[in-house]
Parts: structure tokens; C-alpha cells; sequence
């Protein structure tokens, strides 16, 4: 789309959190964002709060495998995105996080 849309035009994502707010307003806060170029779009993102991606992926009825899993920043960061329609909504969650490196076997280094 273009950066050139009204606020009306992205008022269906904003109506979405409107509701989201509403419904879930007891679920650990997400960094939120709307955007001219998806403007159907509602993304929730989750930084080092993989347990509160899983509150809203339950809340929102996502199965869990209907989230997708890969690795960034040469293999340091996992992502994990699942999406949902919710009030004429694509809502987008998103949650980032550190991957743990395995614990060495026998102390070698």
C-alpha cells in the first residue's frame, strides 16, 4: 500500500486492538504496531516474552501448530509468528528471544 492512507484507512487494525484491549486487557502488554503498507494488519510483538506470546497465542484460539519457528542474526535470536482474523483483523503475534546455546558436555571448552 502506500504512506500516503488515512487514518481511516488503517482503522480496521485499530478498531481490532480497540477490542483486543477490551477483551484481553489483563494479558501482558505487546509492543504494537500498525501499519500503512499492511493496513488490514495488527502486529503484537513479544521481546524476551516468549510466556506472554503464549498467553495471547491461547487467549486468541491459535493452535499451537499453527506457529511457525526460525532463527535470526546468524542463529541468535529465534522468532516464532502466528496469525489470526480477529474483528476484520489480521492480528500478527510475533514474539523474539535469545536462543540458548546447548550447555557443554563433560566441562570441555
Amino acid at each position: 500500500m502506500s504512506g500516503n492512507l488515512t487514518l481511516d484507512e488503517v482503522a480496521v487494525p485499530l478498531r481490532a486492538l480497540r477490542l483486543l484491549s477490551v477483551d484481553f486487557g489483563r494479558l501482558p502488554a505487546p509492543d504494537v504496531h500498525v501499519s500503512t503498507t499492511y493496513p488490514e494488519r495488527l502486529e503484537l510483538a513479544f521481546h524476551d516474552d516468549l510466556p506472554g506470546f503464549e498467553r495471547w497465542r491461547e487467549a486468541l484460539g491459535i493452535v499451537p501448530d499453527a506457529v511457525t519457528y526460525r532463527e535470526q542474526s546468524d542463529g541468535r535470536t529465534r522468532v516464532l509468528r502466528a496469525s489470526v482474523d480477529h474483528a476484520g483483523a489480521t492480528v500478527l503475534l510475533i514474539a523474539y528471544a535469545d536462543v540458548v546455546a546447548p550447555a557443554l558436555v563433560g566441562g570441555a571448552a
